[in-house]
């Protein structure tokens, strides 16, 4: 994890967008969270960028609509933007959301963005809220979908990507998941973790790196990757306190990139390089080298493979086979 002077610089980074109007000529993208935030301004700029087809994954149809609306105004370019249901609380949600990702021709990227930052405690299908929408369900989307893309690279000859929004606060979560006995997801949900954001974030770390080495680009075709979009001014901790929000708040104002800048290294990910495959990015860059060691290791690869076996194991409760 760079150093509180590294983070600022790389806050100040002038970031590039990275796909040209013939990379995205003719192809279709799903963004999830796509109506506010870094989501809606990947959509947008995916829209100008010459797509095809960009599909906005939303909680509320309403903002969906509004958001495609507002596109269609600042691009002038319409019959491109579709609004679909997805709700990362309802595990029923995401299989209706994935049946309907799997009647379409081709994929050419799904950007996981959609996320929770809470910090009371609640439960949702069983576990702890944050666990069940930035992990459960945000995996059970990938693994439902992972075939469809696969199925898009034959057809088409393109590289699709997953690629899976995280964050650089991962590395805050260093001690947490070893604190915790038997199942992972399970013994999480239990308690009650200040870390919450963090720790889920950490868990889908784990699991992106896993699912990448066990579905190497090289035989699915597809690229798999986490990205770090990096501080932004979005409404990600609207949930979180007064106290919070204020230290999150101040950081913005004085390091935070706008929701614009920050979408850019989502674009990034929905196009970069095989290379990228099971990698973690920001600043528009692979930059895998910043993963902490403790992560890396041998005994991060044991917790990784912790992680993997009590995530794979809900996943398929949830729906059997799909991993």
């Amino acid at each position: 994890m760079p150093s509180f002077t590294q983070f600022a610089k790389n806050q100040r980074t002038d970031l590039p967008i990275v796909p040209r109007p013939q990379d995205c000529e003719g192809a279709t993208y799903i963004v999830t969270g796509a109506n506010t935030g870094l989501g809606f301004e990947c959509s947008k700029h995916l829209v100008r960028l010459s797509a095809k087809r960009v599909i906005l994954g939303v909680r509320t149809l309403t903002k969906g609509k509004e958001a495609m609306a507002k596109i269609e105004d600042e691009t002038g370019r319409k019959g491109v933007l579709e609004v679909w249901y997805l709700d990362l609380t309802s595990y029923d949600s995401v299989k209706e959301f994935a049946m309907k990702v799997r009647e379409l021709d081709r994929i050419d990227a799904i950007i996981e963005n959609a996320g929770v930052a809470l910090d009371k405690y609640a439960i949702t299908e069983g576990l702890e809220t944050t666990l069940t929408v930035n992990d459960v369900s945000t995996m059970l989307l990938a693994a439902l979908v992972l075939p469809k893309l696969q199925e898009s690279a034959e057809k088409f000859n393109n590289t699709p990507h997953l690629a899976m929004v995280g964050s650089a606060v991962a590395f805050e979560a260093k001690g947490v998941l070893e604190k915790v006995d038997g199942d992972i997801l399970w013994g999480l949900s239990r308690g009650i973790d200040r870390k919450r954001y963090p720790t889920s974030k950490l868990i889908l770390l784990y699991a992106v790196r896993e699912l990448a080495s066990m579905r190497p680009a090289s035989e699915t075709g597809v690229t798999i990757n986490f990205v770090s979009p990096g501080l932004c001014l979005t409404e990600l901790t609207r949930h979180v306190g007064p106290i919070p929000q204020l230290i999150i708040g101040t950081m913005r104002l004085l390091l935070g990139r706008t929701a614009e800048e920050g979408s850019r290294t989502l674009l990034h990910a929905a196009v970069a390089g095989k290379e990228s495959h099971g990698k973690y990015l920001s600043e528009c860059e692979i930059k895998d080298y910043q993963v902490e060691s403790w992560i890396t290791d041998d005994t991060g690869r044991k917790m990784q493979k912790r992680v993997w076996e009590s995530l794979s194991k809900k996943l398929n409760d949830i729906q059997p086979g799909c991993i």
